[in-house]
This record gives structure tokens, C-alpha cells and sequence, in this order.
């Protein structure tokens, strides 16, 4: 079998692969939405982190919701969520970066400002990311993102709502 063969072979996603919600979990600020969301939906949630949390009580939510913790270290979680991204997976993240190499398995990925990250707008978005890091290592530019807000939220509850409709209608 040659090489190309071989990495579609590896990369198979199973026809009917259940839509499900990962989360980059260390500084997401929608936990409890996205758990709200997805059990709407009846969708299982994954938590990814290199700490452990508090996680929901069992009988709290109808849904499976699960924790995976990685080792520390940087980009461990990231590592770990992008290996497991697929074309049914909503992915939460604030992260660019991951957000990249998800859209490239074919991930569905949300920002935690409910901000969706398309093919379209990756690349722009990895630009000013890059910009900005490169600012603030050459001048005295601080700070990081605005404060979380209430239209933060709502948007992030809106958008991961019509992810999942739009998944749950489609099959891969």
C-alpha cells in the first residue's frame, strides 16, 4: 500500500460517527453552557485539560459528560484534542492555533465568544494572532483579550446551538 493510501486508511472517520462537543477546558469560560447546549442536543461532552477540575455530578445532566487529563506541559491538551477531532466534533476553544488544525480534520470549531472559526477565516485569523504576539514582544502592548461579557455568552450559546443542529442533520 502506498503512502497516500495509507494516511487516508488511518484517517477513516466511520460513516456514522456520533456528533460530539470537546472542549479546551483549562481556561474555558462555557462549561456550563456547553454542557446546557449538548444536552439539549443529547450530545456527549469531553473536557481536555492538563489539571483536573470540577467536574458536573453525574445525575445533574442527561448526557455523558467525560474528562480526559494530559500530561503537563504546553500545548498537551491541544495535542490530545487535535488526535481526536473529526468531522462530527464540535471543538470549544480560544485557541487559533488549535482551532487551525482541527478545521483541517474537518472539525467544526467554535471560539468561547461564540465566534465560529471557518476555512474562510482561519487564515486571517492566525495572521492577526501572529501580528499582535509579535507586538507584544517588540513593544510595551499588554493585555489580552476584552473581559468575557453577557453578549459573549449569548452569541457562544447561539452559535454552538445552530453547530449542532446543522451537524445532527448531516451525515459524514
Amino acid at each position: 500500500m502506498n503512502e497516500d493510501a495509507m494516511s487516508k486508511e488511518q484517517t477513516a472517520i466511520p460513516e456514522h460517527r456520533p456528533v460530539e462537543v470537546l472542549v479546551d477546558a483549562d481556561a474555558c469560560p462555557v462549561k456550563e453552557e456547553v454542557y446546557k447546549v449538548a444536552e439539549r442536543h443529547g450530545v456527549p461532552v469531553t473536557l481536555v485539560a492538563n489539571q483536573f477540575m470540577r467536574m458536573p455530578r453525574r445525575d445533574e445532566w442527561a448526557i455523558p459528560i467525560s474528562f480526559v487529563k494530559v500530561e503537563d506541559g504546553p500545548d498537551v491538551a491541544d495535542d490530545h484534542i487535535a488526535a481526536i477531532a473529526h468531522p462530527r466534533a464540535v471543538i470549544v476553544t480560544a485557541d487559533i492555533l488549535l482551532a487551525q488544525r482541527c478545521l483541517a480534520k474537518g472539525a467544526s470549531v467554535i471560539g468561547t465568544t461564540g465566534k465560529p472559526f471557518t476555512e474562510n477565516s482561519i487564515g486571517s485569523a492566525v495572521a492577526m494572532r501572529n501580528l499582535m504576539a509579535d507586538l507584544r514582544e517588540t513593544s510595551d502592548i499588554g493585555g489580552g483579550p476584552p473581559p468575557f461579557s453577557k453578549a459573549d455568552r449569548s452569541r457562544f450559546l447561539s452559535s454552538l446551538h445552530e453547530i449542532l443542529e446543522r451537524l445532527k442533520r448531516t451525515r459524514v
